[in-house]
């Protein structure tokens, strides 16, 4: 994997942001059965920061936890479109051969926020929040209830496949 991580924050953590990233995301993959390698983007932003993004991206002003933005399409989730190696220059990296997931952004602020007010440790909250976005640039979603649902299934078996617990 390749993971590519900036860091646009002066806030940080009292663990390894990336050592952590690599080991949730490496996980998450095993889980959904990701047959190829994989480069990822990883930004840390503060609240101002993904503000912006979700502004410029989702018309939404306001700062959220998490973004992401996948590469790739899917009709239903974690199913790779048929034309995925044919169309190779739209989904993979050449010169590494890797397939280019997408990018995640976090709001280091929000996720120290979020841990707080849900009574866990800043580490579970990101991997949290690496997960559930891994799972979007899979093609998961929770717009509809039974989406939903099977989302947060997704989330929690890959969280207790890593040994990160509430």
């Amino acid at each position: 994997m390749n993971l590519v991580v900036e860091k646009e924050t002066e806030e940080g953590f009292d663990f390894d942001y990336e050592e952590a990233a690599r080991f949730v995301i490496d996980k998450a993959l095993d889980h959904l059965g990701c047959p190829y390698e994989v480069e990822l983007n990883l930004t840390l932003t503060d609240n101002e920061g993904i503000r912006r993004i979700n502004k410029e991206f989702r018309q939404i002003d306001k700062p959220t936890d998490v973004l992401s933005f996948p590469m790739i399409d899917y009709a239903e989730p974690n199913v790779f479109p048929d034309n995925l190696e044919d169309d190779a220059e739209d989904y993979f990296d050449l010169d590494t051969g890797e397939l280019m997931l997408g990018d995640i952004i976090i709001s280091v602020e929000k996720c120290k926020e979020q841990a707080s007010a849900f009574g866990h440790s800043e580490l579970r909250e990101y991997s949290f929040l690496i997960v559930h976005s891994i799972l979007h640039l899979f093609g998961y979603d929770h717009m509809e209830d039974e989406e939903r649902v099977i989302m947060e299934e997704e989330q929690r078996k890959i969280l207790d496949e890593a040994g990160i617990s509430r």
